[in-house]
């Protein structure tokens, strides 16, 4: 049996139907996170549907309970034939976002699979259900085709799986660090978020890192009438209004030095340069003025940082009234690169609004989660790439790092692994939204692209250990 019986393997398990099977008996799972009543379905999800799967497959799992207090569990399953084997751990998450019922307008609601043309709707096919399911089918896929011959998988898997990572991924950090020996591994493959496009597959190395903080001006403690204190009295909307104009400016550009992102060093360029942002039907037309100048659409999501400001509030928007706000307050998010000196983000900012005038602004930091990035010129990642060039015939996007933010520190720093994230969705599948959907044509091309990597892990365990050893 070879790599092609392999692929036929996750084909057959595609083309049967078994692949629509499993997706659709998961997207049933109502495992929304950010619901607290939600938190049986999400022990469940684990208990009940993913540890008997991959019993299936020869793991032994254990469910954890979360370190952080009223946090949901994770589930660490492993499949070991030889120490002496090479180690892969595989990341998924079960949870997802609140289903939006009521908002849906294609497919049957958030919690039943439907198919229209090659669009595949409901909540998780795009994040991360549907892609936590081709890899596990992909990996059933390789297991049977060695079983085939008479072969072993020729390594060790461990699968960890957590249902909090839609609302930040408590205690995944601590379960990592206090699970060091047994989740060690030479490589993390997973994946979540989109390709750079539906039609090219794609590998990132980490993620862009996110910072949210508030922006806020209390000028006194209740609103004054508008005419009758007009010109006596500060506007607290109208500070916080040139603040943000000093941090960024009417283009998108950071105006504050230490929040800049450092130089894009040459490998990083290299792999930039090979990738195109945009251009699949529904995604928006990009503003070319918009953001740092002098870098390409790509260099400002892969490689750059970038400020918005996520909501703003003084008043009562829904029922304005003529008085002065005593308050006004804005949200806003810095998304950044490795390199970013992120730990003095509140000093920064301090400095300067103070430079600035601006004394009377607050600024509190709510939410760090840090960049991380596996050089683009790492011997993993010439790996995979070949290996799916071999399976795809097409020319692989390397994304240095994601342009949105997942828990890869987890993985990256507190495990020191090598991280290669090979994603399954695009970017117009709507995820978080109404309407999610996964394309049937990428999750197809997904098995095959997966299976094959399995396959050839199998070939480098079978290189690094004698043939008598297994």
């Amino acid at each position: 049996m070879t790599r092609k019986t392999a692929i036929e393997c996750a084909e057959r398990y595609f083309d049967n139907g078994r692949f629509l099977d499993d997706l659709g008996r998961r997207v049933g799972w109502r495992t929304q996170s950010q619901h607290a009543e939600s938190a049986p379905a999400l022990r469940a999800y684990l208990s009940e549907e993913i540890e008997p799967a991959l019993g299936k497959l020869g793991f032994v799992s254990k469910l954890h309970d979360n370190p952080v207090s009223n946090g949901a569990p994770f589930l660490v399953a492993r499949r070991i034939e030889d120490p002496a084997l090479p180690t892969v751990l595989v990341y998924g998450h079960g949870d997802v976002v609140r289903g939006q019922e009521e908002q849906w307008t294609h497919g049957a609601g958030p919690w039943q699979i439907a198919i229209e043309d090659d669009r595949w709707y409901g909540r998780g096919t795009a994040d991360n259900k549907g892609q936590h399911t081709v890899n596990l089918g992909a990996l059933g896929a390789a297991i049977e085709a060695r079983a085939q011959a008479g072969k072993r998988l020729g390594f060790n898997v461990t699968v960890l799986m957590e249902m909090g990572e839609e609302v930040g991924s408590p205690g995944l950090n601590d379960l990592c660090a206090a699970l060091k020996d047994e989740l060690r591994a030479d490589v993390l493959i997973a994946s979540d978020g989109p390709r750079i496009g539906a039609a090219r597959p794609t590998i990132f190395l980490g993620s862009r890192g996110a910072a949210n903080f508030e922006l806020s001006v209390t000028a006194r403690d209740k609103a004054y009438h508008s005419g009758n204190w007009g010109g006596l009295l500060s506007n607290p909307a109208i500070r916080l209004a040139h603040a943000l104009a000093s941090i960024v400016d009417e283009k998108g550009r950071v105006q504050v030095e230490g929040l800049r992102a450092p130089a894009i060093d040459a490998a990083v360029a290299a792999a930039i340069a090979d990738l195109e942002v945009g251009g699949d039907p529904g995604d928006p037309v990009i503003d070319t003025e918009w953001g740092e100048p002098g870098l390409t659409p790509a260099e400002r999501v892969f490689g750059s940082n970038t400020f918005e400001v996520l909501a703003m509030v003084a008043g009562n928007p829904a029922l304005p009234v003529g008085a002065i706000p005593a308050t006004s307050r804005v949200f806003c998010q810095l998304r950044f690169v490795v390199g970013t000196d992120i730990a003095g983000l509140e000093a920064h900012l301090r400095k300067h609004l103070d430079l600035h005038g601006f004394h009377d602004v607050d600024v509190r930091v709510t939410l760090v989660a840090p960049a991380t990035r596996l050089a683009p010129d790492h011997p993993w990642v010439s790996w995979a790439v070949r290996s799916i060039t071999q399976t795809t015939g097409k020319k692989v996007a390397i994304l240095p790092n994601l342009g949105g933010t997942i828990p890869n520190d987890a993985f990256a720093d507190v495990l020191g692994l090598p991280t290669i994230w090979v994603p399954h969705s695009y970017p117009g599948c709507a995820q978080h939204a109404p309407n999610e959907h996964m394309l049937g044509t990428v999750a197809r091309e997904a098995l095959r692209m997966m299976a094959g990597l399995f396959w050839d892990l199998g070939e480098i365990g079978t290189a690094r250990v004698p043939a008598a050893h297994g």
